[in-house]
């Protein structure tokens, strides 16, 4: 009898627990469609659960009165509802799809980014230093990219049918006045910087925002690695170039410099050329950085890098000997100031000696020095998640002088500017990024607008549309030869841009219009501001890794068709570093503990006054092989066909070729102090 007392009594107190619960139930959705996986709970509880599949929720609670009720899903902003829990049945729920942040957007038209932490990457350090063609040279490796064209006698980079120069490169936001190396006409040269020393690099084509000036088609970005953590240590050697350097790491800084000897003594001795060559080529530098943070929001960065460049060479009866020293160094200060405000400042140094005996004739001597101060300071200020705004100002300060038998010349002049730059979200999927940026040289302002449209309907999809002008000063000689005509030329840009990017796959096209004003013109023996230019094509970017498993597949193209009048030009013509087709197929295979690389390239004949050049072709393979866990040997052979490829054609109408068809490289990477291949020397 007690027993069955005891159970009545617990039976009792259960359909009271029962009576006393309510049930909470719904549906969650878009609009649309059903969202499986929202979280659906009481405020303050652990009460609730996720979506099923149909978006639907059902649970129960011991609440009683006003409760609110929270819905939270990914993407979507929060959804809270507080009602009586009697109330919470049968609820219909539409999540509003959270709008993207300004500092989440991240506008790629016309923009490449590399070694970045974003979900798809194109290329790193690896990358740069392992691509088929490029034996560790970032300029080379970027020339696989679309929109940029092959001119295989100076190896620089040539952007949309813009020329060399017209490309600028940039250190931790400072310019760097000569960012390629020396050498002999007819060879091609190489970037100055090694690509260990970035953690970031941005190779834009066009249509740059009004922080970036004195560029006509494109900038080159790249942000040095920050401060390291720990020591590390390692030597490399190869055919041509034996580098040793490392880190040492302290509480609050890090202090890295690195050492590097290019010599093709060796190389030229082992493999034949054309060029009769009196002295090999040789490269003497050196650089370091020392970094470091104060708390957690200001940052300090130091650079200094010299190189010293020497070859002679036998040619035309002259034995040519050329000598250049180049020295860059830069310090940067960042800090946050509270309330949403970042400053920033500047200062870098460029200076560069040039000195060539027997340049043109037996007997002659070229000299060379040009020197440029860039200083430069900005403020940046996130308003709100719709609107973040920066301005700046910066001086180019430069002078130059030019010395040959009896001509000669002196340059001393600034270029000051000031910009503006708004991001602006206008509804959730649709951005607008305006600037403006104002130079002064001589006393001659100038005006540039610059603005970017972004439609941006998903994670995977891009559009953009791009426009603006951009400036900038034409050569020291040429501005030493305007009898006192102080000028710079400007570029209108107008691109269109779509991109599309999944896990595996990236695919790009871009339409592009460029039209120049204010080129150079020699007229009766003086440059005048009275050239101009047109540049017009398209670029197309695939880039795959889902064919096969450890398979990385590249295709680019570019068609583009240019015309100028300007330098001694008698008529509006192609220029002649310009080819209408440039593609470029690459894959990359990875096995076991290899790194297997094989490319094709073709560019289109170019126009001269005795005809045009037979098309350029280049088959390149390269071997990567992990010894261990602190060795890396690498290994590439350029041009494996052996074709002559005609670069162009000189005054005389002879074809310009290099100095041999083939090039093979061979290397060992070796780390002393870390279990991280390839975190070595440079930094």
């Amino acid at each position: 009898m007690k027993h069955r007392i005891t159970y009545i009594i617990l039976m009792l107190l259960a359909a009271i627990k029962l009576a006393a619960q309510t049930q909470i139930s719904g549906v969650v959705s878009d609009g649309k469609d059903p969202l499986p996986g929202a979280n659906v709970f009481i405020s303050g509880t652990i009460e609730g659960c996720l979506t099923d599949t149909l978006g639907r929720f059902s649970f129960s609670t011991t609440k009683t009165g006003e409760v609110t009720l929270k819905i939270t899903f990914i993407g979507y902003e929060d959804h809270t509802l507080t009602a009586d829990v009697c109330q919470l049945s049968n609820l219909s729920i539409q999540m509003k799809e959270r709008a993207t942040t300004i500092n989440e957007v991240v506008v790629t038209a016309s923009t490449f980014n590399f070694g970045k932490s974003d979900n798809f990457k194109t290329m790193d350090a690896l990358d740069v230093v392992m691509a088929g063609n490029s034996c560790g040279d970032i300029v080379a490796a970027l020339q696989s990219l679309p929109g940029t064209q092959k001119v295989g006698e100076d190896g620089k980079l040539y952007v949309r049918g813009g020329e060399s120069g017209e490309c600028q490169t940039f250190i931790n936001g400072m310019h760097v006045l000569i960012p390629y190396s020396t050498n002999t006409e007819g060879s091609a040269v190489r970037g100055r910087f090694s690509p260990f020393l970035f953690k970031g690099i941005n190779f834009s084509l066009g249509g740059y925002s009004g922080e970036y000036g004195q560029a006509l088609s494109s900038v080159l970005p790249m942000e040095t690695t920050d401060m390291a953590t720990d020591d590390k240590y390692g030597v490399s050697a190869s055919l041509v170039d034996w580098n040793v350097g490392g880190t040492k790491a302290f509480t609050n800084s890090s202090l890295s410099f690195n050492a590097a000897l290019t010599s093709m003594g060796v190389y030229d001795k082992l493999f034949t050329e054309r060029f009769d060559f009196t002295r090999p080529y040789r490269k003497l530098s050196g650089e370091a950085q020392y970094k470091r943070e104060f708390a957690t929001t200001s940052v300090l960065k130091t650079y200094v890098g010299y190189d010293f460049t020497s070859v002679g060479q036998q040619i035309d009866g002259r034995r040519l000997s050329l000598k250049e020293h180049n020295v860059y160094a830069n310090a940067t200060y960042k800090t946050t100031l509270g309330r949403g405000y970042t400053w920033f400042a500047g200062m870098a140094n460029s200076s560069v000696f040039n000195d060539i005996d027997d340049a043109k004739a037996v007997g002659d001597h070229y000299h060379n020095f040009r020197n440029e101060v860039h200083l430069k300071t900005n403020i940046r200020k996130v308003f709100s998640d719709a609107l973040k705004m920066s301005v700046g100002v910066e001086d180019y300060l430069r002078n130059s002088t030019m010395k040959y038998d009896i001509y000669q010349y002196h340059l001393d002049y600034n270029i000051f500017a000031a910009y503006a730059n708004a991001q602006w979200r206008i509804v959730p999927r649709l951005f607008l990024d305006f600037s403006s940026r104002v130079e002064s040289m001589k006393k001659n302002w100038l005006l540039m607008p610059r603005t970017t449209l972004s439609y941006i309907p998903n994670k995977q999809l891009q559009f953009s549309l791009v426009a603006g002008r951009y400036s900038q000063t034409v050569d020291d000689d040429q501005l030493a030869q305007s009898r006192n005509t102080w000028w710079q030329s400007t570029a209108d840009h107008v691109v269109l841009s779509m991109q599309y990017h999944t896990k595996c796959t990236l695919l790009r096209i871009e339409p592009y219009l460029k039209e120049y004003h204010r080129l150079p013109l020699l007229e009766n023996g003086a440059y005048q501001p009275d050239g101009h230019g047109s540049s017009r094509g398209v670029d197309f970017f695939l880039e795959n890794h889902s064919l096969i498993k450890n398979l990385t597949t590249t295709f680019s193209y570019s068609f583009n068709e240019s015309e100028r009048f300007y330098l001694d030009y008698t008529s509006p013509k192609a220029p002649d570093y310009a080819s209408r087709h440039n593609f470029r197929v690459s894959a990359k295979y990875g096995i076991g503990k290899a790194i297997i690389g094989v490319s094709d390239s073709y560019a289109s004949g170019r126009h001269f006054p005795v005809g045009d050049t037979p098309y350029y072709n280049s088959v390149d393979m390269n071997l990567t092989y992990l010894v261990s866990p602190k060795v890396i040997v690498y290994t590439s052979l350029n041009n494996i066909l052996g074709r002559t490829n005609v670069f162009r054609f000189d005054t005389k109408g002879n074809p310009v070729v290099g100095s041999r068809d083939r090039f093979f490289y061979i290397g060992i990477f070796v780390s002393l102090k870390n279990n991280k291949a390839y975190d070595i020397s440079n930094f």
